[in-house]
């Protein structure tokens, strides 16, 4: 068969299966089983494709079929103006997740100042390296639980030419770390822990149960983190938390209740409380 014919195949499996975006997961599995470029995967569309290379490539279709995640097919993500390389102990980027990069940039006076970031559960690395590409004269720790994550995030860091500025490490949330910053951002686990059997298989089945599950209401992360941030920022320093649908109120009064000021709950593109930022109105803990 020709390209075309490939591409309308993989397109049909995947709308059958109720995949939510065939036309755009076919591509890019196309792309990546053929070594197509997305311009080869246009002009090409009469080219003959091998018995060798039809199995190939439908063997991913397959795969995502099963509702396995594109991106862990691919073994990448790109998020925000990065790539990321995934694996298994690092949670997928999600776009929801660039609602946080955006909401600091708002309300950083000076992009070019250097500033000083830290990233609580920083898995792949994909909001503090996000960041730090915006931001040229900021560095910024990662921290996370998992090695295996800690590993992943270094190695973006220097796939994406942001390891000059970028250190991970180990750890339990912000114990240990004596530093202040300027920003503290995170993505920690939110999911009720009698949710999770509920999540799409994409997720449930994919993501590492230990990037999700946030305690009983999903809350138990904040706490912890609240409690720790007089003590990791600066006078004035910001915070931002990405929080599931309904935390937001929550959160915020997390904050409010460790003496921060200017919290705003922010959307994201689907109209949801994304986002819960504030600043540290309490000097650091001594």
């Amino acid at each position: 068969m020709n390209l075309h014919s490939l591409r309308r195949l993989a397109e049909s499996r995947l709308r059958e299966a109720g995949i939510d975006t065939p036309d755009l997961d076919a591509r890019y599995l196309l792309e990546h089983a053929l070594g197509l470029t997305r311009t080869d995967f246009i002009t090409k569309s009469e080219q003959t494709v091998s018995e060798t290379d039809a199995a190939r490539a439908l063997a991913l279709i397959d795969r995502r079929v099963a509702r396995e995640p594109v991106g862990r097919i691919l073994g990448h993500r790109e998020f925000w103006t990065i790539d990321l390389v995934l694996n298994p102990d690092t949670l997928e980027p999600r776009p929801d997740t660039e609602t946080v990069v955006e909401a600091v940039l708002k309300v950083v006076p000076d992009p070019n100042a250097p500033l000083s970031l830290l990233d609580l559960g920083t898995g792949t690395g994909c909001i503090l390296l996000a960041l730090l590409a915006e931001m040229p004269n900021a560095r910024g720790l990662g921290v996370d639980l998992s090695p295996l994550a800690v590993e992943a995030a270094a190695g973006n860091a220097e796939r994406n030419g942001l390891a000059a500025r970028a250190r991970f490490q180990t750890g339990d949330w912000g114990s240990g770390i004596k530093d202040r910053f300027d920003i503290v951002v995170s993505n920690p686990p939110y999911i009720p822990s009698a949710e999770i059997a509920t999540l799409a298989p994409e997720v449930r089945d994919h993501d590492p149960r230990r990037a999700l599950d946030g305690g009983p209401d999903g809350l138990e992360p904040y706490r912890i983190i609240a409690a720790q941030l007089p003590a990791l920022l600066v006078p004035g320093g910001l915070a931002a938390f990405e929080v599931g649908l309904g935390q937001a109120p929550d959160v915020a009064r997390l904050l409010a209740a460790q003496g921060f000021q200017e919290i705003a709950q922010l959307r994201d593109l689907g109209g949801i409380e994304r986002c819960v930022r504030g600043r540290n109105g309490l000097a650091p803990q001594e």
